[in-house]
């Protein structure tokens, strides 16, 4: 009989795949019941681990909910920072409503804690506050590099294009929570920044 321990390799394939299940559990449960009310016994039972099962890889409740946002946060960096010049940069923007559309929980859980941590006292409140910095500041970036090839629509001024274009895509992202049947996300998206660019998005 082998008595010897797991290859590391496989040991770390399992922790890996334990922690993807419960930041998808995690998503799960604040989704439906926002931060405040959303415990890691849920997200234990959701994740068919035990409390201690969860605690062993994030200690607080604050420490999964860090994790589960630096996830989603690391996939859009990761493809946003892949594409080439700016008009790149404002397609894969709707290729981001598409594929929200298909996670409706993620989007649950960013419009949940948007309403929430507009709360001074909320844990999250000066990690989205600074979220949003960096988004702005990085679509400012992408649409000056668009006025510098000429391909700003006339009249638009990048900062107010950047603020405009997160505060439109947060709203439609409600609505579309609220009626999914009648309001198209992407196509609502795509419009709004053809209007800003003088190139097909």
């Amino acid at each position: 009989m082998n008595t010897d321990p797991a290859p590391a390799p496989r040991r770390y394939a399992k922790g890996e795949a334990r922690r993807t299940a419960i930041l998808e559990a995690a998503l799960d449960v604040f989704a439906t019941a926002g931060y405040r009310n959303g415990g890691l016994r849920e997200v234990a039972a959701k994740a068919g681990l035990t409390h201690a099962g969860v605690r062993h890889y994030f200690p607080t409740k604050l420490d999964l909910l860090h994790a589960v946002l630096g996830w989603r946060d690391e996939q859009a960096i990761r493809q946003m920072s892949s594409l080439d010049g700016p008009v790149g940069v404002l397609r894969q923007w709707v290729e981001a409503a598409r594929y929200n559309q298909n996670a409706p929980r993620m989007v649950e859980l960013q419009v949940a804690l948007a309403a929430e941590a507009t709360s001074a006292d909320h844990p999250l409140h000066d990690y989205l506050r600074e979220r949003y910095e960096f988004a702005v500041g990085f679509l400012r970036g992408t649409f000056t590099a668009l006025a510098a090839r000429g391909e700003l629509a006339d009249g638009v001024e990048p900062e107010s294009a950047a603020r405009g274009l997160i505060a439109l895509t947060d709203g439609v992202q409600t609505q579309w929570l609220l009626d999914r049947e009648h309001v198209d996300m992407v196509e609502l998206v795509r419009s709004a920044i053809q209007r800003l660019v003088t190139v097909e998005i």
